[in-house]
């Protein structure tokens, strides 16, 4: 499924307030990506990631009572990989220049992956908000969707590969703009609740 600008300006006109403000959102920062020369990337870069999380958090139904006063975003990196390393930095600084993250003060823990239960013991203890996989991640987001099944967090994939198998979102480019990408069926064994207006600005894993 391809995204355009009049696309994006379409689902804005039809939305109800808060899908329309998503929609303008997802529209400025494709815009961003295109004018900065990003869209040549096969990446999204992490300053549009954090953006988009950042607003996102807004629509999840749920965000508020699993953030608290603070909203903790753990963001995971592996041991042995520096693009992972790299990843966890890049989306770490992002982040800290977010204002607020689903309309909230926040902060972010980076640690360094050991196992799937291990991290889901870790964010349950943190109660933390979101979690945040950078690369390097493809082999284990088996073990990572079986760990979390139970977990009320938010996951985000820096790949948009991650999603379909287990991680609840992600972004893509898609024509040379981001689109974001959901497991809604993980999204619910997360306690991740979008309406179905925001939903219907993402391309859907069921």
């Amino acid at each position: 499924m391809s995204s355009s600008p009049s696309t994006d300006l379409r689902a804005y006109r039809r939305g109800s307030g808060k899908a329309r403000w998503l929609a303008l959102v997802v529209f400025a920062v494709g815009l961003f990506v295109a004018a900065s020369g990003s869209a040549l990337s096969a990446n999204v870069p992490a300053s549009v990631q954090a953006a988009l999380i950042a607003k996102i958090a807004c629509f999840d139904r749920n965000f508020a009572a699993r953030a608290g006063k603070r909203a903790l975003v753990v963001i995971v990196r592996t041991s042995d990989d520096q693009e992972s390393a790299h990843d966890a930095a890049s989306i770490q600084s992002a982040l800290s220049q977010q204002s607020t993250i689903g309309s909230l003060p926040h902060d972010e823990l980076t640690v360094t992956y050991t196992s799937a239960p291990a991290l889901a013991e870790l964010v349950r203890t943190k109660h933390a908000a979101i979690v945040y996989f950078g690369s390097g991640f493809s082999t284990q987001i088996p073990a990572i969707q079986k760990a979390f099944s139970s977990v009320n967090v938010l996951t985000f994939g820096a790949d948009p590969e991650y999603i379909p198998s287990g991680i609840v979102m992600g972004v893509d480019l898609v024509s040379g703009r981001p689109k974001l990408v959901v497991n809604l069926t993980q999204a619910r064994k997360q306690k991740v609740s979008l309406p179905a207006s925001v939903l219907n600005l993402m391309t859907v894993h069921r």
